[in-house]
């Protein structure tokens, strides 16, 4: 099995793991505020499982209906679980609404709080182990799912803050308010999710470092070539797309410009792996003198 699905399915199984626990620190609390964070929960399991379909689909190679590939299946994914996120925050609100008019005693504080201690250092150990790995694996829906971690645990750490005071300071009030706060944070991250996602199904470009160390591989190894102009990135899940004109001599064989496409190809494509590279040959009467001039 592929690495990516391995780490996705793994996902399901520590959400499911996590939403217990937090589901048992509210059981035993009645605190609204630790029931957000459970309900939080239900949406990291959900969208664990969307993004292990999504990177299955992306997994799948290229066929005549998509010859590009399936690899923007996992940008769904991302988009799907910020609209999740989303729903979680409105129902978050709702509940600390009406725990605010009628505001609830919490009950084995202690015990409700170390409970939801644990299930958010599993979930922040995750998280890690889902943005190192989804960098690496270059998985936009293993880093969305890790930065949807991240968010949570955040939230967590706010609510065990929260409660701590809310049972010093005898004021049962500041438990939903603390849900309400809860919910505004995971609004924020479902929106940041979302329009990350966004920008990938928009074919975003690369990023500008990501451009100029292109631009740097271009004119160290198109030796024998005039210039290149016209260069375009895009990017696609964990494939990035490129494609620009170079200018030869109009005395150059088809071999001997081909052999400095090959060349230019594989010096981009061994420092960005997975990356897709189109070259237009074009004959020295089309130079621009303001593209890329080789070295």
């Amino acid at each position: 099995m592929d690495p990516r699905q391995k780490l996705a399915l793994a996902s399901i199984a520590v959400a499911i793991v996590v939403l217990g626990l937090k589901y048992a620190a509210y059981h035993v609390t009645g605190s609204v505020a630790l029931y957000s964070d459970a309900l939080e929960s239900i949406i990291n399991v959900a969208t664990a499982l969307v993004a292990f379909y999504a990177i299955r689909v992306s997994l799948q190679p290229a066929d005549a209906d998509h010859p590009y590939g399936h690899t923007k299946a996992e940008y769904f994914s991302a988009v799907f679980e910020g609209a999740l996120i989303v729903v979680a925050a409105l129902l978050i609100l709702r509940e600390a609404y009406f725990a605010y008019l009628a505001p609830r005693q919490i009950e084995a504080p202690a015990l409700g709080l170390a409970i939801n201690a644990g299930a958010s250092i599993l979930n922040a150990g995750w998280a890690w182990i889902l943005i190192r790995k989804g960098r690496a694996l270059r998985s936009h829906a293993l880093q969305a799912d890790g930065r949807h971690l991240l968010a949570d645990v955040a939230t967590s750490i706010g609510v065990l803050i929260g409660l701590v005071a809310a049972i010093a300071t005898g004021i049962p009030q500041l438990d939903p308010a603390l849900a309400a706060l809860v919910a505004l944070n995971i609004l924020w991250a479902g929106w940041q999710v979302m329009r990350e996602s966004v920008g990938g199904l928009m074919d975003q470009a690369a990023s500008p470092d990501t451009i100029a160390r292109i631009r740097e591989l271009i004119s160290a190894h198109a030796e024998g070539a005039i210039e290149a102009h016209d260069l375009r990135t895009r990017h696609a899940g964990r494939v990035t797309f490129l494609d620009f004109h170079l200018v030869v001599p109009g005395t150059l064989s088809v071999s001997e410009a081909h052999d400095i496409c090959d060349r230019i190809e594989r010096a981009v494509r061994a420092e960005f792996e997975g990356c897709l590279v189109t070259i237009h040959v074009e004959p020295e009467n089309k130079a621009k003198h303001s593209g890329i001039v080789v070295l």
